[in-house]
């Protein structure tokens, strides 16, 4: 049974992940709109692809109303560069039509700056394909709430750490990560996980040998022994 880690122990790894990589501060803001489908372009690709992907569907559609009534296919190859372009292109459509019903004709989240967590959490949740992860990230680098996303990466690293069991779904991963991270470290500790999971703490064999937490990690001692 994995242990829940310290608040100490939380602080500790917090500290060690800012001296590491430097300030961890998070990397964009932009409105909640924009930050919704960049999210949902970011889903299996790289940070490089889905830039790519959403510049060029901002190119081909330079305001949310005419990207509301592109066609699909059109839609999907402007997103191409992002991949998983035939998914992704009818989720934004339908999460576009979804908020227009809902807004009474508008495209406008920016109710949402002055809205509670809860609500828009709630709300975001509830559209077509929206899961924790892309709610997180609306609420923390558009809205500066204190949210923790957890990508694929930060599972990993909390899962090597100890922070989650094998296996835990993303909504519980989320709830379990918002109960051990205080608020005002949430987003910072996101980017220091994301961090130590691309450079050191990679899928498949992690560099435990270089990793500014190795003795903390309850995995580092497997993966060190087993060379």
């Amino acid at each position: 049974m994995t242990q829940p880690p310290t608040p100490t122990a939380v602080a500790e790894i917090y500290r060690r992940l800012a001296k590491r990589f430097g300030p961890l501060d998070p990397p964009r803001r932009l409105e909640p709109m924009d930050e919704l489908i960049l999210t949902v372009l970011s889903q299996n690709t790289s940070d490089v692809n889905r830039d790519r992907a959403y510049a060029s569907m901002r190119s081909r559609y330079p305001t949310w109303e005419s990207l509301s009534a592109a066609r699909v296919g059109e839609l999907a190859a402007a997103i191409r560069p992002g991949g998983l372009s035939k998914t992704k292109g009818p989720r934004i459509l339908a999460i576009l039509a979804e908020i227009r019903q809902r807004e009474g004709g508008s495209l406008d989240l920016s109710w949402m700056h002055r809205s509670t967590a809860p609500r828009v959490r709630a709300y975001l949740e509830s559209l077509p394909g929206v899961g924790p992860k892309t709610a997180a990230c609306v609420l923390a680098f558009s809205l500066g709430r204190p949210a923790l996303p957890v990508d694929t990466h930060v599972h990993r690293v909390a899962t090597r750490l100890g922070f989650l069991e094998a296996r835990t779904g993303s909504t519980r991963a989320h709830a379990i990560l918002a109960a051990v991270v205080p608020p005002r470290l949430r987003i910072r500790m996101h980017v220091g996980m994301i961090r130590l999971g691309r450079a050191i703490c990679r899928a498949g064999r992690p560099a435990c040998e270089i990793c500014p937490l190795r003795d903390l990690c309850p995995t580092a001692p497997y993966i060190l022994g087993s060379r």
